[in-house]
């Protein structure tokens, strides 16, 4: 099984094209390239963490797009900006139209992985749709992931926009988080 993170997808959202230069005609187009880069790196096994702005569009749309992507996925759950219009209030989880579940998360989590191939990374991820200024441990090495930045914010430390616009939209593997918080070395 493989861990990867995204965010900012905007499924259906015309306007981000623009909003954000993304090389696409229109969001049919960016959808079906999303959904391609996604399908093609990601199995049924293998775990996804979305941090927030999925798509602007109702519920029926969201289990749509859910229903085309493979992966365990886990989403932040923020009732409110992009996703307000398909985020069950009180966070609950659901089933996707071709069965899958999509668990939706608090809007804060912290992971720890215990291992990474033949290496131990005991240091908490913290997920959050915004890049935060401290989080749990930043100070002792640990990581923290982030989205809605579509690139143009560079934080300092252990810090990582996932959103697609930052990875050829592309989900990001943790393996592929390693080896950049690896190349940072102790900032």
């Amino acid at each position: 099984m493989t861990v990867f993170f995204t965010s900012d997808t905007h499924f259906g959202h015309a306007n981000i094209i623009k909003h954000v230069k993304r090389p696409f005609q229109s969001a049919k187009e960016m959808d079906e390239a999303m959904v391609q880069k996604w399908n093609e790196i990601v199995r049924d096994g293998d775990t996804v963490y979305h941090l927030g702005d999925f798509t602007l569009q109702g519920k029926g749309r969201a289990l749509h797009y859910f229903s085309l992507l493979k992966g365990e996925i886990h989403v932040l759950g923020y009732p409110w900006h992009h996703d307000k219009g398909w985020v069950p209030r009180g966070g609950h989880s659901f089933t996707s139209r071709s069965g899958k579940p999509v668990v939706i998360e608090p809007p804060m989590v912290v992971l720890e992985f215990e291992h990474l191939g033949d290496k131990k990374y005991p240091k908490p991820v913290t997920l959050c749709h915004y890049p935060v200024a401290r989080w749990d441990r930043s100070h002792h090495g640990a990581w923290h992931l982030h989205g809605h930045s579509h690139g143009f914010y560079k934080g300092r430390g252990f810090i990582l926009d996932v959103g697609v616009d930052c990875h050829d939209f592309y989900p990001i593997s943790l393996g592929a988080v390693a080896g950049i918080m690896e190349a940072r070395g102790d900032e």
